[in-house]
């Protein structure tokens, strides 16, 4: 319920979002400009319907997945150029001469009436503008990411909860703008210059969308110190994510596995009277993840023989995680031996409520979950919890006590994240931090670097392909991107092994060989700063996932 009603704030919130702020006149002045008080509702709910079908046609489905990224940019920005044209000149909508049969076909079915010839251009309108509504929320993307995938069902229910909080918000909004035209009587005359002043708007951001201007109009307002209504909407999903309390309900079991990658099968239940449990939610390109690593393996091999059992449920944020080749290279390469479990359909993640990588949940040899924790720290915590719990399984079943000594977590070296950039995806379902093109959309196109760059925004060179999880290389690639971090890494993966120049601030620091479906360490610095850096890719095509920093 809690991430319900936070799918519906971020909706309400979103008409304050950098991308949005300079399409708000559009819903203000064609609900102002009408000549029906029926405008604001189906511009509003035409607008709805279009997030929605463009959330499931494009993004969800594979349809269209070649259609050229600009082609939605050029129709959304021509649509509204061309209203603009003919609020300049309104005697244009009358002599189209397919308007006419259209309007009378319209007028029809919904009852003659002059307020009401211009339902079929308000509902084009709001058409247009669904597909730039699409990628201006976190929470929406967390929905596309990983809700979704997850759960169908959730995740349709939380794009209607998000597009509820949209609509409602923007309905208010052209209400407001169209009462307030109405009492105006020089705001009523369709060939006034109150109206051709809002047709002259749309031309203009029209014309802003088309040219790809809006995006670095957008970037103006976030350099300039704007308030970014996207960060509350990341404050409460960290909030949302927070763990709670345990609650010493008993343990789930593992749902419907797709496979086990280092044993021949495993339960939780027959664990249950015999071993002190951790169960540890993760896959293996996530760098947080990664880093957790050495600690499971530290206390597995300190503590295996005194009770203590690990089962990972590895579940995938990538497809070619599902791959339980690239699962078992991936486990011997991090001395992984403890059971580790495919849950490629997100069954466990499921029945365990989870949405996070990593996550831990500790149980007792009664079968209950008494310790929950997301993400990576609170090693000596978890460690003093696992003592604690097997000092409990070793009174019950007569065993002596755990020999004293320093805990394992104490020797590992310190897994400190000094980044301040956020993870970035280069895949059409969360790119929204792409910098010089149309973020959400996927199709092959050719960018152009600017001459400036933003911090924290990525931008594309040359000729890639967009797909809905990564961006794949074509020809004469390349990638750059403003940082501020002591590390970074990429996840990609070729067909073919392929080099990958990686510059840093102007000099080049490696040239990796990029092979296999994994993690690869890009930048180690000594200290954390402020870095440029950019991937080349030479011959051949090399598909990257995400940056992550640390």
């Amino acid at each position: 319920m809690t991430f319900l009603a936070i799918s519906f704030v971020a909706g309400v919130l979103t008409v304050l979002a950098p991308c949005i702020l300079p399409l708000l006149p559009v819903v203000v002045g064609i609900a102002a400009a009408s000549r029906g008080h029926a405008t604001p509702y189906v511009v509003v709910g035409s607008l709805a319907l279009s997030v929605i079908a463009f959330t499931f046609i494009l993004k969800v489905s594979t349809a269209f997945v070649e259609v050229p990224p600009e082609v939605w940019t050029y129709v959304s920005g021509s649509v509204l150029a061309l209203f603009g044209l003919l609020l300049v000149f309104p005697a244009l909508w009358e002599r189209l001469p397919f308007m006419a049969t259209m309007s009378a076909r319209s007028n029809a079915l919904l009852g003659a009436g002059y307020q009401r010839k211009n339902f079929l251009g308000d509902a084009i309108v709001g058409v247009a503008l669904g597909p730039i509504f699409t990628t201006c929320s976190p929470t929406y993307f967390v929905i596309l990411a990983s809700i979704l995938p997850a759960s169908f069902a959730l995740g349709v229910t939380y794009i209607l909860a998000y597009v509820l909080g949209l609509s409602l918000i923007l309905l208010a909004i052209a209400v407001l703008g169209q009462r307030f035209a109405d009492r105006l009587t020089w705001a009523s005359n369709p060939k006034g210059w109150f109206k051709r002043g809002i047709g002259m708007l749309f031309i203009v951001l029209g014309l802003l969308i088309v040219s790809g201007y809006e995006k670095r109009l957008e970037t103006k307002i976030l350099e300039s110190g704007f308030f970014d209504i996207t960060k509350v909407e990341q404050y409460l999903l960290q909030q949302d994510s927070m763990p709670v309390a345990p609650s010493g309900e008993p343990y789930t079991e593992i749902a419907n596995p797709s496979g086990f990658v280092n044993t021949e099968g495993v339960t939780i239940g027959e664990l249950i009277g015999k071993k002190v449990i951790l169960v540890d939610f993760m896959t293996y390109s996530c760098i947080n993840c990664q880093r957790t690593f050495p600690y499971l393996t530290a206390w597995y091999g300190k503590y295996k023989d005194r009770g203590l059992e690990i089962v990972g449920i590895h579940t995938p944020e990538f497809a070619f995680e599902k791959n339980i080749d690239n699962v078992r290279e991936a486990m011997k390469r991090f001395g992984i031996i403890y059971p580790v479990v495919l849950d490629n359909d997100y069954s466990t993640w499921r029945a365990y409520g989870n949405q996070y990588w990593p996550r831990k949940y500790l149980i007792d040899i009664h079968g209950n979950v008494v310790y929950d924790h997301i993400g990576e720290g609170e090693y000596e915590e978890t460690e003093m919890k696992i003592r604690e719990l097997l000092e409990e399984r070793a009174r019950l079943m007569g065993e002596g006590s755990l020999d004293g000594g320093d805990l394992a977590s104490s020797q590992m070296p310190s897994a400190q994240n000094f980044a301040q950039s956020p993870e970035t995806y280069f895949g059409s379902l969360r790119n929204e931090y792409l910098a010089n093109g149309t973020a959400g959309q996927a199709g092959q196109r050719l960018f152009a670097l600017p001459s400036n760059i933003a911090r924290n925004a990525l931008y594309f060179g040359g000729t890639w392909n967009i797909a809905p999880e990564y961006a794949e290389s074509v020809s004469g690639a390349s990638v750059i991107y403003k940082y501020v971090a002591k590390a970074v890494y990429v996840v990609a993966e070729s067909n073919v092994p392929t080099e990958l120049e990686v510059w840093q601030d102007g000099v080049l620091q490696q040239t990796l060989l990029v092979e296999s479906s994994t993690l690869y360490t890009l930048i180690q610095n000594e200290t954390a700063g402020e870095h440029t850096i950019e991937l080349r890719v030479k011959d051949g095509r090399i598909r990257l996932y995400a940056f992550t920093f640390g």
